[in-house]
């Protein structure tokens, strides 16, 4: 028995003391009891893991199994869990109900570490819990202050033991064990869905099984369209992908069929899998859990914290950089049709103090520098593709055949239109963006100048490679004559949904903000600082582009789901604005040719330029699109320096000559309507 099996097997052993002691307060009994609880059964889980119990057992003993691990946090059972801050609060008290929630849910987070028998992990944090009860059994000396310090203590002296693991699972094609699972599991046995220790339910449950009834040929197809816009993007951008031997792949559970697909290609390519843990997700069985933990490290970040884990996150790459310098960048699988998330804002939710908002936005920016120094931009590239999950309802297998269609489109023809977009623009020196009926927007969009039209273009002619599906033109604009207001009447960024966003924006920087979510002022504009802005006192317009995808917007209001679209999609279906960095970020000074064979120069701003004098502040470490769909869009117009204007929309269709082409899906849809 090794070190850490014999520090497991102590911890245990106190732990099935804890659950019968009735040493503390009566007040926290029942809390470490629960928990204890929760710890025993992870070991019985680690024993039949170890015994290989879990391959042997029935459909319905993995399904039973997998629900008493996940219980505690369902909908209808949160509002009694200790791992609801609300209900830890109320019972556990204002000064330790906090720090108490948290140590549940950093207990609760070992699921996976389990399955991946990452017992070292598994350990630290069930010593750290039984340090936590130690405090609470000496009564006269409890101090909320010495808990706190013994928290602080765990996550920084540990940091190290955390950044080696995340950072080796990132980069190391050795990590197989998601890559195992794909590969050699019979995968018309749902069963294995439960080999990875994340919470199944219905959706992954039916999209594995639907992925199942399809031929072989469908999934090939599927696979191929997500890995050649991958090799694409390589070949577009000029970049070698000769020299590469990984590619990171992410995805949701259930779709292993096509993922095993795409490894077949990506080997092709001679390019090995890395799949590490939050690489493979599933749909959350609670969001408000997720949310309500979402600033947990409020209770340890601080200046040294931050300066520690940047200094161990350097170190693992470091270590690893032949590994990270192999790394050719992700390929994603993103889903859609979950149900819009609107939060509940709990006050007894840990949050960041100002200065903590200050110090998180440093921690994102130069983890992004530390990551981009040994996986460089310049070298490797994506692509992301986007497919409805079983929760879209009903009619779930049309919007998939639907999806494949939006995902294929010929290249070749929108190419050409898009084409005719961007020579108009180019000849602008600003674009008017207005939307009409209750839609407020109302900006103007600077250009950069070009000094060579013949030979220089300000906007991308986007394809299918990177971003699945083709359909938009985009630039990076000028700050500076940048000037506005952006609205949209209902958007659903990342997991959460904004009704009535409204950003002002004063020379291409966010001047001001508001939503209507909740009810007070000061709700909603916490809500848009912490999910859009992610804690910057302002943010740069980093993207200006126009959707083409009018199929993919037809599709989406047939079935009424263009709020459950991911924006990867809804991007193209109108006009939108990206908050935060660039397209080009890390990336600015290399050239980039569009199919005609003009320069891209547009790869720049005010804020990126910064990255040659003052690099700390040249980034955000983020970039998130907000799009004004067309039947709230009134006009799009290029403006030449003389004052003369080309529309290129005009009442959510598009106008410009050569691009009638575009409203046919518009005109068949109505035709169809009529009829």
């Amino acid at each position: 028995m090794n070190i850490i099996d014999e520090r497991y097997q102590i911890a245990i052993d106190r732990i099935k003391e804890i659950r019968t002691e009735e040493v503390v307060d009566k007040q926290y009994i029942e809390y470490f009891c629960t928990v204890s609880q929760f710890i025993l059964k992870l070991d019985k889980l680690n024993k039949d893991i170890k015994s290989n119990k879990l391959k042997n057992d029935t459909l319905e003993q993995l399904q039973h199994q997998n629900e008493e691990l996940y219980q505690d946090i369902y909908p209808e059972n949160y509002a009694r869990s200790f791992a609801n801050p609300s209900y830890a609060v109320k019972n556990l008290g204002e000064e330790y109900g906090k720090i108490l929630c948290y140590l549940y849910k950093s207990i609760r987070d070992l699921i996976g570490n389990i399955y991946r028998q990452e017992l070292e992990i598994v350990t630290l944090r069930i010593e750290l819990f039984i340090e936590i009860y130690n405090h609470f059994e000496d009564k006269e000396e409890l101090q909320y202050s010495n808990i706190r310090e013994s928290v602080y203590s765990f996550e920084k002296d540990n940091t190290e033991i955390f950044m080696e693991q995340k950072v080796d699972e990132a980069v190391n094609p050795e990590k197989r064990f998601a890559v195992d699972i794909v590969m050699n599991s019979d995968l018309s046995d749902i069963r294995y869905l439960y080999q990875y220790g994340e919470h199944v339910g219905d959706n992954e449950i039916q999209m594995a099984e639907y992925l199942d009834s399809l031929e072989q040929e469908k999934i090939d197809l599927l696979a191929h369209v997500y890995t050649e816009g991958y090799r694409r993007g390589f070949e577009n951008a000029g970049k070698d992908l000769s020299i590469k031997e990984t590619v990171d792949i992410r995805y949701n559970i259930g779709f292993e069929r096509i993922v095993k697909a795409a490894i077949a290609d990506f080997k092709a390519m001679g390019l090995e899998p890395v799949i590490y843990p939050g690489g493979y997700n599933t749909t959350m069985p609670n969001k408000q859990y997720w949310f309500d933990h979402k600033f947990d490290e409020a209770l340890y970040l601080d200046k040294a914290f931050v300066k520690r884990k940047l200094e161990v996150t350097k170190q693992a790459y470091e270590e690893r950089k032949e590994l990270a310098g192999k790394m050719a960048g992700p390929a994603v699988i993103e889903i859609f049709g979950e149900n819009p998330f609107e939060p509940e804002n709990k006050k007894e939710a840990l949050s960041f103090t100002e200065e903590q908002q200050k110090l998180s936005v440093n921690y994102r920016t130069e983890y992004v520098r530390i990551v981009q120094q040994y996986i460089k931009g310049e070298e490797r590239s994506f692509t992301i593709i986007a497919f409805p999950i079983p929760e879209f309802g009903d009619k779930f297998e049309e919007m998939f055949d639907a999806t494949v269609k939006i995902n294929t489109l010929d290249a070749d023809k929108y190419g050409k239109v898009q084409q005719k977009i961007i020579d108009a623009l180019d000849r602008a020196e600003y674009v008017r963006v207005v939307g009409k009926g209750n839609n407020k927007t109302y900006m103007n969009v600077q250009l950069h100048h070009l000094n060579n039209p013949e030979k220089e273009t300000n906007f991308e002619n986007c394809l299918a490679d990177v971003n699945i599906p083709l359909g938009e033109v985009f630039t990076s604009p000028v700050l500076k004559g940048t000037n506005g207001v952006l609205h949209v009447s209902e958007v659903y960024l990342g997991e959460l949904n904004y009704k009535d966003l409204e950003i002002r924006f004063e020379n291409g920087m966010i001047k001001d903000y508001t939503c209507k979510n909740f009810d007070t002022e000061k709700e909603n504009k916490k809500y848009i600082k912490e999910n859009v802005m992610f804690n910057h006192d302002s943010l740069s317009i980093g993207e200006f582009a126009i959707g083409t995808n009018t199929t993919a917007y037809v599709i989406a209001n047939k079935y009424d789901v263009v709020y459950k679209l991911p924006i990867l999609i809804v991007e193209k279906m109108g006009p939108h604005f990206a908050v935060g960095d660039t397209c080009y970020s890390f990336e600015e000074d290399v050239k980039v040719y569009n199919p005609d064979g003009k320069e891209i120069i547009a790869r720049d701003n005010e804020v990126s330029a910064l990255r040659k004098t003052d690099s700390r502040n040249a980034y955000f470490g983020c970039h998130t699109d907000i799009t004004i769909p067309y039947d709230e869009l009134g006009e799009i117009v290029a403006v030449t320096a003389e004052g003369e204007e080309t529309a290129v929309i005009q009442d959510g269709r598009f106008v410009l000559e050569g691009c009638e082409i575009l409203n046919e899906p518009f005109e068949n849809n109505e035709k169809k309507s009529y009829k």
